[in-house]
């Protein structure tokens, strides 16, 4: 019965909140106090200079882990970032006399030493369970690592916590009936991201520095913009996936890929070059065998200019005055810097903007929502607003659709909105192989595109707005474009924090500011309010226009810090891991920018920091 179907699923999920608080509060006592400033010192320092003195013993893993556990608890307790502790079993293998330990004491050369690393709650380690919001997957523990898992504890990392989701995954919310909501550290009204949501308010607080999450629709690109942290969206086959759970599984007309997120730059890109130089694809078939390339990558842009294509209007959703300034800092501060910017109109691309939502939206649905909603137990249980809207479009007669379709087009004379709900249905084999050729003839259309141009990069907004409220998505579930598109064509991008909103700026920009009219937009419009938004962060995207080129996206990205004055781009210890000379890579000798929430010692001073904090 579905009453009682209910009934249980609301005890499970009382249990789970109940285990985790109790998970938390068993923690050895020295969990529960608080920071020090030589735990702060550590807190503030990024992996190219911490690492070195892992490795010599300066410092103990056991004491990183400790500072990490705490900050974690205190971000939880703020934002209600994590699904699963792992801290106390690592604190056990983390001992002076463990084997672990032992390792660093014989001089161990693994890149990612001693270093905590938080996992999105979709990422399977063994002993823990990936419920990801889904009360009927409780109970289930993982008999194994994924191969993602065993690549970090081999490279030396610590998987010490798992970080919240939305219910489907198919949200820019964090929120499940399991685990609750999650809320971003710099105002609790707006979301951190979605669905990577959790890993994102724990690396903007502070509680870890680099994390792993999911990409399908912008879920790694849309909580780093929200939140005012690093990441880049890899191309799928880069980094390793495979083990893992997910709300739909087989689905491959939009394929969801494993990305890094990171505090700064400095430890995005030595995260990703570690996990590459450990060979993945000996973990992971799904990997493919690609080195590490920025020193050629460097090489190459040595010995000539860069052209970078302007994207500031998708055609769909222009967007809001706080977007819309962040890409203007970046472009000005490129053409400061010798770049050629120039600029594209949605009429300028091989395909139109709108004409890859449509498609994305179609390929990633084709079930007709069918698999996601199979993981309820009960009709009752809480489905995330956006994931729910699309739901019930599914569930009306192929007739009434029909005539919706034909009222939006012909009366409403709304055509974007038209277009990407008309054949809002489940697709036959047939149909999902037109969607699939289609989606192939986009990929090739823009890789000409970008080689008759002389394209480096891309630059765009991540969204048109800086973050959703909570239950935004009940309206603004259709507005992912700016990142959706280069899901669809599978491309590397970057996302980085360029400012913060500010109401003086924002409220009356200079330049006059029309809004897009259609429903996708006027949907996401209704929750811009540069008053309440006041403080969060705004970052713009940096899209390679080929597939596997990380590392030029990592080298553009650190470009354009560089170009905005936080420092020298260094490429942050590309030689030979295990040889970083500390005072001498990265920005601001190799501490880079960052944007995340102070972490202060019980005196209150920012220890070995000289970041740049703006909340």
């Amino acid at each position: 019965m579905p009453l009682l179907a209910y009934l249980a699923h609301r005890r499970d999920c009382k249990a789970k909140q109940a285990a985790r608080k109790k998970t938390i509060a068993s923690l050895p006592s020295e969990y529960h106090t608080p920071i020090t400033d030589y735990q702060a010192s550590l807190l503030n320092t990024p992996l190219p200079l911490l690492i070195p003195s892992i490795r010599s013993q300066e410092v103990h893993p056991l004491d990183v882990l400790v500072a990490y556990g705490k900050r974690a608890i205190q971000a939880h307790a703020e934002t209600n970032c994590l699904t699963e502790i792992m801290i106390a079993e690592e604190d056990k293998r983390l001992g002076k006399d463990s084997d672990v330990s032992g390792t660093v004491r014989q001089g161990g050369r693994r890149p990612l030493e001693g270093v905590p690393v938080s996992l999105k709650d979709t990422v399977s380690v063994k002993g823990y369970e990936s419920c990801i919001g889904y009360s009927g997957w409780l109970g289930i523990h993982k008999p194994h690592d994924a191969p993602m898992v065993k690549l970090l504890r081999d490279a030396g990392a610590i998987p010490f916590v798992k970080t919240n989701v939305p219910t489907t995954l198919l949200s820019f919310e964090s929120s499940n009936d399991v685990f609750g909501r999650t809320t971003n550290p710099h105002n609790k009204a707006y979301s951190p991201g979605g669905s990577t949501g959790g890993e994102a308010a724990l690396i903007a607080f502070g509680g870890s520095r680099i994390g792993v999450g999911t990409d399908v629709a912008g879920s790694v690109r849309i909580p780093a913009h929200y939140s005012g942290i690093y990441t880049i969206r890899c191309s799928n086959g880069r980094f390793p996936r495979s083990g893992n759970v997910t709300s739909m599984a087989g689905q491959e007309g939009v394929m969801a890929v494993y990305s890094p997120m990171a505090r700064s730059l400095p430890d995005l890109v030595y995260f990703l070059r570690s996990v590459v130089e450990m060979k993945p694809w000996t973990y992971d078939q799904a990997c493919v065998p690609i080195p590490w390339r920025m020193h050629e990558v460097e090489a190459e842009y040595s010995r000539r200019p860069i052209r970078w294509a302007v994207l500031r209007d998708d055609g769909v959703v222009r967007p809001t005055p706080p977007c819309e300034r962040a890409l203007a800092e970046a472009t000005e501060a490129l053409k400061r810097r010798g770049d050629d910017v120039f600029e594209v109109s949605p009429e300028q691309l091989p395909t139109h903007p709108k004409d890859i939502l449509r498609l994305s939206a179609h390929l990633l649905n084709s079930d007709g929502g069918k698999t996601f909603l199979s993981h309820f137990r009960s009709f009752f249980e809480t489905n995330d607003p956006g994931a729910f809207q699309l739901a019930c479009h599914f569930a009306l007669p192929r007739w009434l659709k029909w005539m919706y379709v034909k009222w939006v087009r012909y009366v409403k004379r709304d055509q974007v909105w038209a277009d990407l709900v008309d054949g809002w249905s489940e697709k036959t084999v047939q149909q999902q192989w037109k969607l699939v050729a289609e989606r192939e003839m986009h990929r090739n259309a823009w890789f000409e595109w970008a080689k008759e141009n002389d394209i480096d990069f891309i630059i765009t907004p991540p969204s048109a707005l800086p973050a959703v409220p909570h239950k935004g998505m009940a309206s603004a579930v259709a507005a992912c474009g700016y990142t959706f598109m280069f899901n669809l064509l599978d491309l590397p991008s970057s996302v980085i924090p360029v400012t913060i909103v500010s109401p003086n700026l924002d409220a009356s920009p200079v330049q006059p500011w029309k809004p897009s009219n259609n429903r996708v937009a006027r949907g996401l419009y209704t929750h811009y309010d540069p008053q309440a938004m006041a403080g969060l962060p705004v970052g713009v995207q940096i899209v390679a226009p080929r597939r596997l080129e990380e590392e030029r996206v990592l080298w553009a990205t650190g470009r354009l810090e560089e170009a905005l004055g936080r420092g020298e781009w260094d490429s942050w210890g590309c030689g030979e891991i295990g040889k970083i000379n500390p005072a001498g890579n990265g920005l601001t000798g190799g501490r880079g920018w960052e944007w995340g929430i102070p972490v202060e010692g019980i005196d209150g001073e920012l220890e070995g920091s000289e970041s740049k904090d703006s909340f």
